[in-house]
């Protein structure tokens, strides 16, 4: 037996298992069934569909990208069909995949976040949700879900209370001032899993028009860039909670999933880099098994021990 042959890619994430660490990230994967003919889905350790609301959205208007020196600044404002839609005319076409498909959830309120979660209990070929926090609480003052403890536990717990059939990933925001005691609170609350990390609120400007290169005045910020600053949030809320974390920022190469799967995330999700090439969540999961073989190493596990014991 070949040492490729003994290397082990599935990964648990809770009660999920995958048949490898790579997901493809919310919001730069459509629905999914778009890069069907371009992606053998089958390869993937899943993927999480774009965010789904309550009714549709029709999102900012455009441009909605901007390149930016190492990344990407993106203003999509959060389009999509709708939860009803979604389960009507995408979800059927996805449950012939055998890959792990979840469903990113938002909302303005906690009841949002409940009638989502409820319309999709109901629905067949989910693997899972993935919660993101990073939305404005509309009956709180417009803060963030994501910004406060207790406003995270609050949301976490009610999304829990709605999704009794599936894992429930929850998507942190990067602008916390401890990212050991939002996840700590996400955790407590119910999470199976965590996702770090959303974009960083950023801007880009055209000097010669005084405008923004934006249809909005800000975005999100992803790519290269942020790899250094999420890699050491991952770091740090991998020391404060004992449930797996799906490291997401900035990965293009197999050595940026390596260095995520060492600092402690069981899994990655690429997201920029599907822009620029559609198959690079493929691509990285056929490169993983010899990346690791260099690293003479069989497991993902394996990296973190070392990792450990080499930085105390």
């Amino acid at each position: 037996m070949s040492a490729a042959d003994a290397v082990d890619l599935s990964v648990q994430i809770g009660a999920l298992r995958l048949r490898n660490p790579i997901l493809a990230a919310s919001g730069t994967f459509g629905y999914g069934i778009e890069f069907a003919h371009l992606v053998d889905l089958n390869r993937l350790g899943g993927f999480v569909v774009k965010g789904l609301s309550r009714e549709p959205i029709e999102g900012a208007p455009p441009p909605r990208l901007c390149e930016t020196p190492s990344g990407m600044l993106n203003a999509v404002g959060l389009q999509n069909v709708g939860v009803r839609a979604f389960v009507a005319d995408k979800l059927p076409s996805l449950r012939k995949y055998d890959t792990a498909v979840l469903a990113n959830v938002f909302g303005y309120c906690l009841e949002d976040y409940v009638e989502v979660i409820r319309i999709l209990e109901d629905a067949e070929g989910l693997a899972g949700y993935e919660l993101n926090i990073s939305c404005p609480n509309v009956k709180k003052g417009g803060m963030q879900f994501g910004n406060d403890p207790d406003q995270v536990a609050e949301v976490v717990g009610t999304a829990r209370k709605a999704a009794v059939r599936r894992p429930l990933w929850v998507k942190l925001s990067p602008l916390v001032a401890d990212i050991g005691l939002i996840a700590r609170a996400a955790q407590n609350a119910g999470a199976d899993a965590l996702t770090i990390a959303n974009t960083y609120p950023a801007m880009a400007i055209d000097t010669c028009s005084q405008k923004s290169r934006l249809g909005n005045l800000t975005g999100g910020l992803s790519g290269p860039a942020i790899k250094p600053i999420t890699l050491r949030l991952v770091w740090e809320a991998k020391k404060a909670v004992s449930i797996p974390i799906i490291g997401l920022g900035g990965i293009e190469t197999v050595e940026d999933v390596l260095e995520y799967l060492s600092v402690g995330a069981s899994a990655v999700q690429v997201g920029t880099a599907s822009f620029a090439d559609p198959r690079a969540s493929e691509r990285l999961a056929s490169t993983l098994t010899d990346a690791l073989v260099r690293h003479k190493t069989i497991r993902i596990s394996d990296l973190q021990a070392k990792f450990a014991s080499e930085n105390g």
